[in-house]
């Protein structure tokens, strides 16, 4: 579930194609990892793998956490969807659709982490209870059955998803995806966060706080310079 709502929000904010070549870059990472070493994986440092995809995931959260708190304070101007639309539209008739655009790589990294790190706990996971009275078919088939669950769950939100302004859906992307992320790079230092998983409810709703100072602070600020300039 942590890594669909990281691919949802990736992809609801850049894009589908670079939030499923991350999902898949990382499905295929995992599967070779899983055939490479196998029940080796289990003796893999987990924490050190959150740390550093986690320090990933708060880098690119802040970045379009800053953007989107700046759009909200009016600094930066929103995205006019109808000119966007039409010089996409341009591009593509003038051009192959390859070449219309660059790829995302920053939205499939942040997807290829998030996916790779739920999926690695997964991996332990299955390997942990199939190691113990050989019931590792049982424990894979348990790990299938939730992953068709939550790509269920994945393809009936992502509908609701495109009816949110683009503004506020990246400001509350921006406040997952680095709360994620300070998750787990808590993890990664052993931090037992009171509550285990609800505690990213309390980390969304600190990050959410600050981020409407960070509005307030700087609708003040813009204002400022404007009475400046005024005068």
């Amino acid at each position: 579930m942590e890594a669909l709502t990281i691919v949802l929000a990736v992809a609801a904010v850049r894009g589908w194609r670079p939030a499923l070549a991350g999902t898949a870059a990382a499905s295929l990472t995992l599967a070779v990892l899983i055939a490479l070493l196998g029940p080796r994986l289990g003796g893999l440092d987990l924490p050190v793998f959150k740390a550093v995809v986690g320090t990933l995931l708060v880098l690119f959260g802040a970045r379009w956490l800053r953007k989107a708190i700046l759009r909200t304070a009016g600094v930066l101007p929103m995205n006019d969807e109808s000119k966007r639309f039409a010089k996409k539209s341009n591009a593509l008739r003038g051009s192959d659709a390859a070449d219309a655009g660059t790829f995302d790589f920053g939205a499939a990294t942040t997807a290829f982490n998030g996916v790779f790190i739920e999926g690695m706990e997964v991996v332990f996971i299955v390997l942990a209870v199939g190691a113990t009275g050989g019931k590792l078919a049982a424990a894979t088939l348990g790990a299938g059955i939730a992953a068709v669950a939550v790509i269920a769950l994945g393809v009936i939100a992502r509908h609701p998803l495109t009816r949110i302004p683009e503004n506020a859906l990246k400001f509350a992307v921006g406040v997952l995806v680095t709360s994620f992320g300070t998750f787990w790079v808590g993890e990664g230092l052993r931090v037992a966060w009171p509550g285990g998983d609800y505690a990213l409810v309390v980390i969304s709703a600190g990050y959410l706080l600050v981020a409407g100072i960070g509005v307030l602070i700087a609708r003040q600020c813009a204002g400022a310079v404007t009475v400046t300039v005024a005068s």
